[in-house]
């Protein structure tokens, strides 16, 4: 019989961490919720060989945008009056029959058949559906509204996205200029200035710094290039090491929360994420003890996880959200303010949404302020490196005309 890690809340709200035997997960989740459980993450404890895990059952796995699509398909063939195995039968035809989503439907579908709820079938999945998910469609479930549920799902995972592509869309353009930028410098510095090498050592005239600089950079370049691939992989390594260590990462996540615009960039970007979640867990049923504990997950930042920490201690001691958020000083002050006016007036799931919206907009014009910023100094970065190469080769030029004169 597999055994399986599970964390849950209790009745008083306390986390249980524990390890237990099922037949499945679901058993387990079942299990659970009849001791007065509240199943908050289970997961299949992994053997390992040689430190290579192996677990029972190998899942795939679903990009955003699938599972956007997979939640907007289904909400439309329930509103339309379909029951739930027929809509997912449904959706495994509409879905090609080699993709993975095609795979994960009818995974689905054969359990939902069996006679399993929607969301133990998709807790079957692995990590394709987050827990905010599944926690979203067992709401859903137990309180007859699935319909709903999905088309609060569907406003998330489109507002998530649309957040996202603009963050993405956003750095495009700058890391396009600066790879063109280093190639640009390479090509010069590997096959123009050494055509102009061996005129300069036969001219037989001390040649000016400027060009001994990019001469010097243009041999150092194509004896040594390897070691720029060298430092490359050191850094890609160094990056890892030092996310893999909750202790490093803390220490990194702390550094770059204090930068001046990525720092300002990181929380707006982890405030829209926290409270959209927690708002649409609210609106949704869920307890704000619970919704605080499954919205830790979306945050990255670990330095903002502590202060979360110190929230969820509050919340226990009967203190308000707010509280943690002012004292730590961490989240934007405005963000702040706004929750505190929905604990005192009793609409926190509203103020949280719109939190969400103000800083989706606030984190827009931020990128776009810091486009603004980096575009000139790249080109005008770009230009001067650039005029300064050939300037250097059309000096030396000049004073090799000079010795033939």
């Amino acid at each position: 019989m597999p055994e399986y890690n599970f964390k849950a809340l209790d009745r008083a709200g306390n986390i249980v961490e524990d390890r237990r035997t099922a037949d499945s997960e679901q058993m387990l989740v079942r299990q659970l919720q009849t001791e007065g459980y509240m199943p908050i993450k289970v997961s299949l404890q992994t053997q390992s060989f040689w430190g290579i895990k192996a677990s029972l059952k190998e899942k795939f796995h679903l990009k955003q945008k699938e599972v956007l699509l997979f939640s907007r398909e289904l909400a439309t063939l329930l509103q339309a009056g379909l029951p739930l195995d027929r809509a997912l039968r449904v959706l495994m035809d509409l879905s090609g029959e080699n993709s993975n989503l095609n795979l994960v439907v009818s995974d689905i579908l054969e359990q939902v058949k069996s006679g399993k709820n929607l969301s133990d079938a998709l807790e079957s999945q692995g990590k394709v559906f987050s827990r905010f998910y599944i926690n979203m469609i067992r709401a859903g479930e137990a309180g007859g509204s699935l319909e709903e549920v999905l088309g609060r799902l569907i406003d998330y995972l489109e507002s998530s996205l649309e957040l996202r592509s603009t963050v993405l869309t956003a750095l495009i353009y700058p890391v396009i200029l600066v790879t063109m930028s280093i190639m640009s410098i390479f090509l010069l510095l590997t096959f123009v200035v050494p055509q102009f090498m061996q005129m300069f050592e036969s001219a037989g005239k001390e040649l000016p710094l400027p060009t001994q600089i990019v001469v010097g950079a243009a041999e150092w370049l194509q004896n040594y290039w390897w070691l720029l691939l060298v430092i490359f992989i050191l850094s890609v390594y160094l990056m890892k090491f030092l996310t893999a260590s909750p202790v490093r990462k803390r220490a990194l996540d702390q550094y770059i929360i204090r930068l001046p615009l990525a720092g300002e960039i990181v929380r707006q970007l982890e405030t829209a994420n926290l409270c959209r979640t927690l708002g649409t867990l609210l609106v949704n049923g869920v307890s704000l003890l619970a919704a605080l504990i499954i919205a830790k997950g979306t945050v990255g930042n670990l330095c903002l996880v502590e202060v979360l920490d110190e929230a969820e201690i509050n919340l226990r001691n009967g203190k308000g959200l707010s509280k943690a958020l002012v004292d730590s000083g961490q989240f934007p002050k405005l963000a702040v303010q706004m929750i505190r006016m929905g604990e005192e007036s009793g609409k926190l799931e509203e103020m949280l949404l719109k939190v969400s919206e103000t800083f989706d907009k606030e984190l827009r014009i931020t990128i776009q302020r810091m486009l603004a910023l980096m575009e000139p100094i790249l080109i005008l970065g770009l230009g001067v490196v650039i005029a300064g190469i050939i300037i250097s080769i059309l000096m030396a030029i000049l004073s090799v005309n000079d010795l033939a004169f």
